[in-house]
C-alpha cells in the first residue's frame, strides 16, 4: 500500500514540473480593465493596437534551418500516397464526363511515382508498380469510353458541294490539275490493294482515293510534318499501327503494309467520331486536336463536319473539301472538263528470302532489269538496298531462282553511317558561314531543317547539316600506325580523347589506362597506344592498291566486323596502300 501511494505521489510530481515548464513559455494574456465602452473609431483603434502587441509574428525560416537534405530524405510512401491522391481524383472526374481532368490527373499519378526511389527489397516496390498498371488501364479505359456506336452513315461519305467544296474543284482544273491527272494515272499501282482491305473492313470504297490527297499515290511522298508514304503517316502514328522503322527499312512506304495501318486507323477514327468527315478531318491533324475543337464549340456538337470547319486548322479544314472535291471529279470527269489519263497497272511479284546486304541497282543490274524496277517493287527500302537480315524480297515474276542463285555472287552492300551531321550555333555564327564551313549551301541547310527565315538561328539551337559517309568531312580519317606488336595512334591538332575512342571503336578509360594517362589532355604529336600484343595467330598483311576491308576480311576467311576490331577501325575508316593490318589467314 505504501508503494502505490509513493508511485502515486513521485507521478504527481513528475506532472506538475512538466506542466509548470510549459506554462512558463507561454506569454501570459495582459490583463483589460473595464472602462466605459469606447467609441466606434476608438474601438478600431484599440482593436489594432492590441492586435499588434499581442501577434507574434515567425520568422521565416532560413535555408540553414531547413537544409535541402530534409526535402531530400522525404518519405518514399508520401509519393505513393500522393499519386493515389491523384489517381482516385481521375476516377472521380472520369465518371463526371471530364474526360481532359481525369488524364491529367493520371499524368500526375504517374510523374509522383516515377519520383518514388526505392530499392529492389522495398515493400512499396509492389505498390508502385500495381499503380502503374492502374494507370495505364484507365488511359486506355477512358479512351475507349470516347468511342460511340456506328449509325447507318458508315457506307457512305456525304458528298456536298458547296463554296468551299467549289473553291478546291478550281484548284483541281487549274494549277493542280497536272498533278491531279497524274495521281490519278499512278492511282492503278495501288488501288486494288487498297480496295481489297476496305472491303474486309467494312469501309466505304470512296476511301481508296484518299491518298490521291494525301500524296498524289505517291509511294516516296514526304511532307513539312515528316509525313511520308501513301497514307502520310507520322512516325509515332506509324509505331502506333505496326508499322517498323528502323535504320534500313520505313514501312510506312510499303503499299501494302501501310494500307492495312491506314484502314484500321480509319475504322477506329470513325468508331470515336461517328461520321466521316469528322473522322477525316482527324486523320489529317490528329483525333486530339479536333476532339479539343469539338469541346471548345459553344454550340452543341450534332456530328456536323462544317460546323467545326472555321474551326480547325486551314490545312485540315481544306483537307476534306479537297477530297470531296476530288470525289466529285472522279464521279463525273466530263462534267468537270477531265479526260483521265489510263491507269498503271498493278505491279505483280513473287518474293525471295535474302539475309544480307545488296544494292537494288547492282542486283537489277545482274538481272538485267530496269534500273528501277526492284527499287518500285520495295520502295520501304532506305538506301534502295537490303538489310542486314532476314528480308522478303519482291522480284518480278519468273525472276525469283535466278535472284537466288546470283545473289551470292554480289559484293555485301555497306551503308553510310549517316546522311547528316548535327550542329550547335554558336554566338556569331550564320546559315552563310557554317555552310561554307561544312562545304554544302545555304538553301540544303534550310530545307533539311525546314527554316522559313534563313537569317533567324540562335545560339544552342541545333541543325543538321547534309552531307554523305563520315562525319569529319573536313579533317582526314584516323590511322593507327603499327608498331612492333602495338597499334599506335599520333594526336592531331584538334584531337580529343572521346574522337580517338570513337573512331578506333575503344573506350577513353581503355585508352587512358593503357597509357597510364591522369588527365584528358592531349598535345599534339604525343603517341597514344591503341591496341597492344599480337592477337593469337595473327600476321601483317599490307594493304594493296584497290583493297577494301571487305574483300581482305573475304580474302582471309574473315567476319569483317571482327577485321575492323581488330585493327581498331570502324566501318567508315579509310585504308590506303602500304598501311599494314593485322589478319588471321585460314589454315
Amino acid at each position: 500500500m505504501k508503494n502505490k501511494k509513493l508511485d502515486f505521489l513521485i507521478f504527481s510530481l513528475i506532472a506538475a514540473f512538466l506542466f509548470w515548464n510549459c506554462s512558463s513559455h507561454h506569454k501570459t494574456l495582459p490583463r483589460v480593465k473595464e472602462s466605459p465602452p469606447p467609441s466606434q473609431e476608438q474601438a478600431f483603434q484599440e482593436e489594432v493596437s492590441t492586435a499588434t502587441e499581442e501577434v507574434e509574428v515567425e520568422p521565416f525560416p532560413s535555408l540553414q534551418e531547413n537544409p535541402i537534405n530534409q526535402i531530400e530524405e522525404e518519405d518514399p510512401s508520401s509519393f505513393l500516397e500522393e499519386a493515389l491522391d491523384a489517381y482516385q481524383d481521375a476516377l472521380l472526374a472520369w465518371e463526371r464526363g471530364d474526360f481532359e481532368t481525369a488524364l491529367a490527373a493520371l499524368d500526375d499519378a504517374y510523374s509522383l511515382i516515377l519520383q518514388l526511389k526505392s530499392p529492389l527489397d522495398s515493400t512499396l516496390l509492389q505498390g508502385k508498380n500495381d499503380l502503374r498498371l492502374l494507370i495505364a488501364q484507365r488511359i486506355q479505359e477512358i479512351y475507349g469510353s470516347q468511342l460511340v456506336t456506328v449509325g447507318d452513315n458508315n457506307q457512305t461519305i456525304p458528298l456536298v458541294e458547296n463554296k468551299h467544296v467549289q473553291e478546291e474543284i478550281n484548284n483541281f482544273q487549274t494549277k493542280e490539275r497536272k498533278y491531279f491527272e497524274e495521281g490519278i494515272q499512278r492511282s492503278g499501282l495501288y488501288r486494288e490493294i487498297i480496295l481489297d482491305e476496305l472491303k474486309k473492313a467494312g469501309l466505304p470504297e470512296q476511301l481508296s482515293w484518299l491518298p490521291l490527297i494525301e500524296s498524289w499515290f505517291k509511294v516516296r511522298a514526304y511532307s513539312r510534318a515528316r509525313a511520308l508514304g501513301l497514307w502520310q503517316f507520322i512516325a509515332s502514328t506509324g509505331y502506333r499501327f505496326g508499322l517498323k522503322r528502323d535504320r534500313w527499312i520505313d514501312e510506312r512506304m510499303d503499299p501494302e503494309k501501310s494500307t492495312k495501318a491506314a484502314v484500321q486507323y480509319l475504322r477506329e477514327l470513325h468508331s470515336l467520331f461517328g461520321d466521316w468527315l469528322t473522322a477525316l478531318a482527324s486523320y489529317n491533324c490528329g483525333e486530339i486536336r479536333v476532339q479539343q475543337t469539338i469541346r471548345h464549340q459553344r454550340i452543341k456538337y450534332l456530328d456536323n463536319f462544317w460546323d467545326l470547319y472555321v474551326m480547325l486548322p486551314r490545312e485540315t479544314a481544306r483537307f476534306v473539301p479537297r477530297f470531296i472535291a476530288a470525289l466529285l471529279i472522279i464521279n463525273d470527269p466530263e462534267k468537270y472538263g477531265f479526260n483521265f489519263p489510263q491507269p498503271h497497272s498493278l505491279f505483280k511479284y513473287e518474293t525471295v528470302t535474302i539475309s544480307r546486304p545488296v544494292k537494288l541497282s547492282t542486283l537489277s543490274q545482274n538481272l538485267e532489269l530496269n534500273a528501277d524496277e526492284l527499287a518500285s517493287l520495295n520502295p520501304e527500302l532506305r538506301y534502295d538496298a537490303t538489310p542486314d537480315q532476314q528480308y522478303m524480297l519482291k522480284v518480278p515474276v519468273g525472276y525469283g531462282e535466278i535472284t537466288t542463285t546470283r545473289i551470292n555472287s554480289i559484293n555485301r552492300w555497306i551503308p553510310p553511317e549517316a546522311t547528316y551531321y548535327l550542329h550547335y550555333v554558336r554566338r556569331g555564327d550564320t546559315l552563310s558561314k557554317i555552310a561554307a564551313r561544312y562545304k554544302t549551301s545555304v538553301s540544303a541547310i534550310a530545307r533539311l531543317n525546314q527554316l522559313r527565315r534563313v537569317h533567324l538561328i540562335s545560339p544552342g539551337q541545333r541543325l543538321k547539316i547534309p552531307g554523305r559517309g563520315n562525319y569529319y568531312t573536313s579533317q582526314p580519317a584516323l590511322e593507327l600506325t603499327p608498331e612492333g606488336e602495338k597499334l599506335v595512334y599520333v594526336v592531331r591538332r584538334g584531337d580529343s580523347l572521346y574522337r580517338i575512342a570513337h573512331a578506333f571503336n575503344t573506350t577513353v578509360q581503355k585508352i587512358k589506362r593503357g597509357n597510364s594517362l591522369k588527365s584528358d589532355v592531349l598535345y599534339v604529336g604525343q603517341k597514344l597506344v591503341i591496341h597492344s600484343g599480337k592477337p593469337e595467330g595473327a600476321v601483317l598483311y599490307t594493304v594493296r592498291r584497290g583493297d577494301t576491308p571487305f574483300e581482305i576480311a573475304k580474302k582471309h576467311g574473315m567476319n569483317l566486323n571482327y577485321l575492323l576490331s581488330l585493327n581498331g577501325l570502324s566501318i567508315r575508316s579509310k585504308i590506303y596502300p602500304g598501311q599494314r593490318l593485322w589478319v588471321t589467314p585460314k589454315e
